[in-house]
């Protein structure tokens, strides 16, 4: 049976193997409070999960997202950005961490044009991932668009079950100002064997490389040795890192994937609060990236809120 990220709260849920190694926690979340940045590692997850896996075009239980809830997930209304800005009343909220002296990470765009390179690195059974897709599909449609995301929901035997969320893993992202790779290691069900989540996608050398590298204490603050490789692990162009939820799944238990995404358009709802946060951070840290383009993004006054107290500004 597959070992979860609850595994020291609950540990008669599914356990994976001990021999698994050199890989991912599955879930270290930080945030942002009072403008004192304080790094907590929240249920921190013992699990491993292994670096690599059989590559495959996508789970066997792929649903193509909405209509509705892509207009919603990528259309959020200006407005709702800059009334939330980076406060939260449910989640504390944390920001990418910012990263001195490393050479950017680039990579040419469909046009030919070399462009800042954002890397992120999940799987399909992660509830912190599952809180984490919300506000980056959200941050990033406002560089760019997105087709081919899919409906998922974390694994129901792991803490905060079922979350509902998206995958990255047919996901293709089309932008002028940056590029966008992705792979979900792991789906959201266990192998044949009943050991282990199927596997799904596997990183490329240049990527592994990058979690080796950045996916650890030395870079993650309030990162432990033992949990360095945590997902979701993003990467802004060696410039910006994100090592587990930027807030907490339990913000979204008990509400549905339609209902989230529907509540996008209002700037009072609780959820959309703790996401939108997240999102105007992470635009925060794009913006930098691609010298405040586009400048209606970049220079609105969401952006502009969280500029500022990522110290950006």
């Amino acid at each position: 049976m597959a070992k979860t990220s609850a595994q020291k709260k609950r540990p008669n849920t599914p356990r994976p193997p001990v021999k698994a190694r050199g890989g991912r926690p599955a879930g270290l979340f930080t945030w942002v409070a009072v403008g004192l940045v304080v790094i907590v590692v929240a249920a921190l997850v013992i699990i491993k999960v292994a670096s690599g896996g059989t590559a495959k075009s996508g789970s066997s239980s792929f649903t193509p997202i909405s209509a509705a809830n892509l207009t919603a997930l990528t259309t959020v209304p200006a407005s709702v950005f800059n009334t939330v800005g980076v406060t939260s009343p449910i989640a504390q909220v944390s920001s990418p961490q910012p990263v001195a002296g490393q050479p950017e990470l680039t990579a040419t765009n469909a046009a030919g044009v070399k462009v800042p390179e954002v890397v992120y690195i999940g799987a399909e059974y992660c509830p912190y991932c599952a809180a984490q897709r919300w506000a980056t599909i959200v941050a990033l449609s406002r560089f760019g668009t997105f087709t081919g995301l899919g409906n998922m929901s974390s694994y129901s035997g792991d803490v905060y079950p079922n979350t509902p969320t998206f995958t990255f893993v047919k996901a293709t992202y089309k932008s002028k100002y940056l590029v966008f790779k992705t792979d979900e290691e792991y789906t959201n069900y266990l192998d044949a064997a009943g050991t282990y989540y199927a596997s799904l996608q596997k990183p490329t050398a240049q990527e592994s490389a990058l979690i080796t590298k950045y996916d650890t204490p030395k870079y993650i603050k309030g990162l432990t040795s033992s949990d360095a490789g945590s997902i979701p692990f993003i990467d802004f162009a060696n410039k910006f890192l994100v090592a587990g939820a930027s807030y907490s799944p339990t913000t979204l238990a008990g509400s549905t994937r339609n209902n989230i995404a529907a509540a996008l358009s209002n700037a009072a709802s609780p959820v959309t609060e703790a996401i939108i946060a997240s999102a105007n951070y992470q635009t925060a840290s794009i913006c930098s990236l691609t010298k405040n383009m586009p400048a209606s993004v970049c220079t609105s006054s969401g952006v502009e809120v969280a500029a500022k107290a990522m110290g950006l500004k």
